[in-house]
């Protein structure tokens, strides 16, 4: 047993003295100042925007108008020295009463509609009109994509769906039919307060 504990330590203190020591590194072949240096942790890279490195050019507006109307109304229109051409005007349009409004208070929608023209860069001149209002952003343009068109056997369903539904529409106004809603209402079984059905 004592030559098992002796044996262990021994080999245990070889295996440290193979070890690389910390210490002074003057008792080394290395440079304090180089010692230093190696053991510094790497420094982050400076990350503020260094703008001299950057390279702009200036380009110039051209043309600004700009027209404050009354109720909302304006016009407005510029261009600029790299052929960016652009144009819109906006107003308030009524959508009648609140319905949520106990007062009846007034809806209202600022619409603007306009276009902007630019040259893409392979030399495409792209042209987008818009209108913006209470149906959200439509845009057109030639580069836009496109949905394909409806097929005919869709196009006779949706006909005949919208056929139907006029129709229903105006059988509620000439009085031959309820309302759906009313009917639906019409049509259920009476309850008795204890939750049982009447007999009827």
């Amino acid at each position: 047993m004592k030559f098992l504990i002796v044996a262990s330590v021994l080999i245990g203190s070889c295996i440290v003295q193979g070890l690389p020591q910390r210490g002074n590194p003057e008792q080394y072949d290395v440079d304090p100042a180089q010692y230093k240096q190696q053991r510094q942790p790497p420094q982050q890279p400076d990350v503020q925007y260094d703008r001299s490195r950057e390279s702009t050019t200036f380009i110039p507006i051209l043309r600004f108008e700009k027209e404050q109307g009354d109720g909302g109304s304006y016009k407005t229109a510029w261009e600029t020295g790299n052929n960016i051409i652009a144009q819109e005007e906006g107003f308030l349009k009524s959508l009648g009463p609140d319905p949520d409004s106990p007062t009846g208070e007034e809806l209202n929608a600022q619409v603007q509609q306009g276009s902007y023209t630019y040259t893409a860069p392979d030399g495409q001149i792209i042209t987008v009109t818009y209108t913006a209002d209470e149906k959200g952003f439509q845009a057109t343009g030639d580069h836009l994509p496109t949905p394909p068109p409806v097929s005919p056997e869709v196009q006779k369903g949706l006909d005949l769906i919208y056929a139907g539904i006029r129709a229903q529409e105006e059988a509620v106004a000439r009085g031959e039919i309820k309302e759906p809603q009313q009917g639906r209402r019409d049509n259920l079984i009476q309850q008795e307060y204890n939750g049982q059905y009447k007999q009827q």
